[in-house]
This record gives structure tokens, C-alpha cells and sequence, in this order.
């Protein structure tokens, strides 16, 4: 980003949108995102988003970066899913001790990560850190990363706990010190370049690794912003739910633009029969419904929403797992609704259709894994020392 450019990352974003929906069908054959769009992600102000202040980030907000991420959905899924991974990750890097943030950011704030969130692979403590050995997969922005955040459990000290979990940290790799396998081949979200992260035997030093645990609790080691001292729970899976958001605006606009000259076999303009309308106007309501779920949770995060103590540690996990649920939803009937032309593998509305349902996917958005949770805390009679249930 230019010195001195004083607009948001929301009013830029639009612009990486064309540029991202421009380069959308390049991406879908490469199986990654163009260098063009890699770099619109940094010059919208994605990477420093939520680096510290103190090396030249933003410390930003999560309401912000939804909005913006969101916007960019609406012209290409994968982009849109890229740079909302390349900031949080930047967020995770936030916790390392001192000494590794002044590593990774030398060189001013715009730099990539890529996080792989799945303990994998194997640590072995070293003198004066670790070394660490293995493969981890799906790892999105991975091929345009300039560090990797590795996610790996630890051998425990002393005598081993049986019923203990083990300890998992992040181990933050310069790009030279990995390798990537080709393995990303996906039906949708293929410019994400998810492919599979190597290392072979890389030290790692003690300032370039963290405990999972101080993510979990929002506890980083040198800023007090917002975004850097929220515990994990209010966050959720903000990441990835976000992208959808674009996603399913981007599949009605286009839809709308395709069905507004379509004629049944009749003559009978497709877009005049009440029907369509229905559909059009129920997915339309379906999406804004799960903007409002999605936004509501980055507010708690921001800390400009308060639900009580005991709800707010179970809500955002189930909201934006309903909110994933309709935005499928919404798109689901919108393609059901295109006909045989909308098949075609060149209409972006089955890109969107097959992106959504794709990243949807993701384990971190599953509702019976947090409704379970949420319906658990609920019908324990907690709730009714922390406020009604809502």
C-alpha cells in the first residue's frame, strides 16, 4: 500500500474484485491465483491488516476486513478466500515472541503468510529451538507465501499425562525453507492453490514458535489492540465464512444479469414468471439474513457487541455455521433455477455454486458440530445466569 493512502481496505477492495474476477477463469485452470491478484491482495491492504502497529500494520478491525472480504467474493471466490486467509494469518503472527515478529515483518508489514491450522508432521525439540519434519495439506496462498505458520503437536516434558492433550504449536518457515506438492485438484475453489506444504528436517527457532494455546486466549505478547488481545471463540471461523458472503452476491448478480434475456420454450420471458421471482427474491433474503449472522459475529469480536459471558463462547461458532448453511441454500436454488444453459462450465453462477458448496465444506463450519455445542451449553442451565437465550 502507498505511503500516506489514507482509504480503507473496504473502499479498495472493490477494485481487486474486477481485477480478481477478471483473472477468475486463469485461476481456475492454474489451480492458484494469478500474480496480478496476489498483488492486488497487497496493495487492498490485506496482509498488514492485522499486523501490530509497531511494524507498520493496522491492528484493524474484523467488521472491516468482513466487509472488504466479502466485496472481493463478489468477483472471484478463491480471491476473496485468499485474502482473508493472508490477514488472519498475519494475525496469528502477531503472538509470536517479540523477536519473531521482528523477523517476519523486517521488511515492512505487506508480507504473506499462509497458515497451516492442522497440527501435522513432527517436532522435535533442539538446542535453541526445534526441528520439524513433514507434510500439511490444503494449505491456501501457500504457492505466494513468504512464511508459512506450521501447526504441529509437541512431545510433552516430564512424566506423560495419559488423558492430557498433547501441546500444539505454531512454528513460523521462511519460504526457502519449504517445498510444495502438487495436490490441489478440487471441483471448486481451485484458484486457491491449496496444495500440500513440505519440510524436511527445517530448524525453527524458540522466537520463531508459539503455543496454539496463547492464540486461543487472545494473549499477545507486545499490543494491547483489539484485534490481538480477543480470545479465539469470538472469532470463530470469521476467515471462512466471509468469502461466501461475496460469493453468493456474486452468483445473484450474475444470474439476474443472464436471466433478465432468458425466454422459456414458450417465448415467455423466464425473468416475468413469478416463480423465478420467488426464487430470486427468497435466495436475495437468505443472503442478506447471513451477512447479518456473519457481521453480527465480527462485531462481538470487535468488541462493539456484547452478548453475555456464557452465550458469547458458543454463539458465533453455531451463527455462522447457519449463516454457510443459507448462503448454500441461496445459491443452491438460484442454480437450480438457471436450466440447462446455466450448466455451461464457462457461466460464472456454476463457479460460484460449485465454490460455495466447496468451501462450505470446511470442518469449521459444520452446525452439528456447533449447534451441538450451543444446544449443550443451552439445556445446561447456564444460560440462565448469563441472560436469555437469542
Amino acid at each position: 500500500m502507498p505511503e500516506g493512502d489514507k482509504s480503507t481496505i473496504v473502499t479498495r477492495a472493490p477494485m481487486l474484485a474486477e481485477v480478481a474476477a477478471r483473472y477468475a477463469d486463469e485461476a481456475e485452470t492454474a489451480r492458484r491465483l494469478s500474480p496480478q491478484v496476489v498483488e492486488g491482495v497487497l496493495d487492498a491492504g490485506f496482509a498488514r491488516h492485522f499486523v501490530p502497529v509497531a511494524h507498520g500494520g493496522e491492528a484493524g478491525g474484523f467488521a472491516e476486513l468482513t466487509s472488504a472480504v466479502g466485496l472481493v467474493g463478489e468477483g472471484c471466490t478463491s480471491a476473496a478466500w485468499a485474502a482473508s486467509l493472508a490477514a488472519y494469518a498475519g494475525r496469528y503472527a502477531a503472538f509470536l515472541p517479540v523477536e519473531g515478529q521482528a523477523e517476519i515483518w523486517a521488511e515492512g508489514p505487506d508480507i504473506l503468510l499462509a497458515g497451516a491450522l492442522m497440527p501435522s508432521g513432527k517436532a522435535e525439540p533442539v538446542a535453541g529451538g526445534w526441528r520439524l519434519s513433514g507434510e500439511w495439506k490444503y494449505i491456501s496462498g501457500v504457492h505466494f507465501a513468504d512464511w508459512a505458520l506450521a501447526c504441529a503437536a509437541v512431545p510433552a516434558e516430564g512424566p506423560v499425562d495419559p488423558d492430557a492433550r498433547p501441546e500444539v504449536r505454531f512454528f513460523a518457515v521462511p519460504r526457502a525453507d519449504f517445498s510444495i506438492e502438487d495436490s490441489w485438484f478440487t471441483v471448486g475453489m481451485r484458484g486457491t492453490g491449496s496444495d500440500t506444504l513440505v519440510l524436511a528436517d527445517a530448524f525453527v527457532p524458540e522466537h520463531r514458535t508459539l503455543a496454539r494455546s496463547v492464540v486461543h486466549a487472545g494473549q499477545a505478547p507486545a499490543s494491547d489492540a483489539r484485534c490481538h488481545i480477543v480470545p479465539m471463540h469470538a472469532v470463530n471461523a470469521l476467515p471462512f465464512a466471509a468469502p461466501l458472503i461475496g460469493a453468493a452476491r456474486g452468483a445473484l448478480r450474475a444470474w439476474i444479469a443472464r436471466t433478465g434475456s432468458r425466454v422459456d420454450r414458450r417465448g415467455q420471458s423466464v425473468g416475468e414468471k413469478p416463480s423465478t421471482q420467488v426464487a430470486l427474491a427468497r435466495s436475495a433474503a437468505e443472503v442478506d439474513a447471513a451477512e447479518l449472522l456473519i457481521l453480527r459475529t465480527a462485531a462481538v469480536a470487535d468488541g462493539t457487541e456484547c452478548p453475555p459471558e456464557g452465550e458469547a463462547a458458543v454463539r458465533g461458532a453455531r451463527d455462522l455455521a447457519l449463516a454457510v448453511e443459507l448462503l448454500v441454500s441461496a445459491v443452491d436454488r438460484i442454480f437450480r433455477a438457471s436450466g440447462t444453459s446455466g450448466q455451461s462450465s464457462s457461466d460464472p453462477v456454476q463457479r460460484f455454486w460449485r465454490d460455495v458448496n466447496s468451501a462450505a465444506s470446511h470442518v469449521a463450519l459444520s452446525f452439528e458440530t456447533t449447534g451441538a455445542a450451543y444446544g449443550a451449553w443451552a439445556l445446561s442451565g447456564e444460560e440462565r445466569g448469563a441472560g436469555a437465550v437469542r
